[in-house]
């Protein structure tokens, strides 16, 4: 079930995974065309998952993530949270469609409506780049205070280097559209920005791990640890 926001919240603008509003049923086409899967699987694989964590997916979208994780993980508690509720009724279907229990929560990433210490993993799958430099410092402070001291964040998101290009296909191409504000917030995704940015919020990050998309060029694949944590 989803949970309803305050008018003051439900009225705050945010950006939906595909851009614009009438485009999300196009969402899970775009999955399948951008090659996501694959990024899924890993992100999968590297949380380590074990029977009993809680895991949170902050901008879940129409629930891609989480299904592939409870399908290959079915003693995991899931929890999706999302702005936009047209993304949430798709996830919701879908997770049913396989038998799949997930609380799904209408709410934004910069006030994440859950207590401090509740989640041992946090998915963040190609949503940072949808914040401006603010929420983004926001939703990191959010994702370190509802991580256990021992939990993990991983987040995918689009990388760049310092000319703009994301070298997709082995050739170096200018990302079209570097402008306005959806370019503004790509630049924050330039070289090692967003581990940077992770580091600064109070985590402790490893290398980025780097895959290519079907079409659209290279995703970061970022692991970070609660800083004194004394996880190895």
């Amino acid at each position: 079930m989803t949970e309803k926001l305050s008018q003051s919240h439900a009225e705050r603008e945010y950006i939906p995974g595909l851009g614009k509003n009438f485009l999300t049923p196009l969402y899970d086409v775009a999955h399948h065309v951008f090659g996501l899967r694959p990024i899924h699987q890993t992100m999968i694989r590297l949380a380590e998952l074990r029977d009993g964590h809680r895991v949170l997916d902050v901008g879940c979208g129409t629930g891609n993530l989480l299904r592939t994780t409870g399908q290959q993980h079915r003693n995991v508690d899931l929890v999706g949270l999302d702005p936009d509720p047209k993304a949430l009724a798709r996830a919701e279907r879908k997770a049913r469609r396989v038998g799949l229990t997930v609380r799904l929560d209408r709410g934004f990433a910069q006030e994440l409506p859950y207590r401090e210490g509740s989640f041992d993993r946090v998915f963040s799958s190609l949503m940072l780049h949808h914040l401006d430099s603010a929420s983004r410092e926001a939703l990191l402070a959010e994702v370190r205070r509802v991580l256990r001291p021992d939990g993990l964040l991983v987040l995918a998101d689009p990388v760049f280097d310092e000319h703009g290009h994301d070298h997709g296909h082995g050739r170096g191409r200018r990302q079209a559209g570097m402008r306005g504000r959806m370019g503004e917030q790509m630049r924050g995704n330039v070289g090692d920005a967003v581990s940077r940015r992770i580091a600064a919020a109070g985590f402790t990050v490893e290398p980025t791990r780097t895959m290519a998309l079907r079409i659209g060029g290279r995703v970061g694949i970022e692991l970070a640890h609660p800083s004194g944590s004394g996880r190895k």
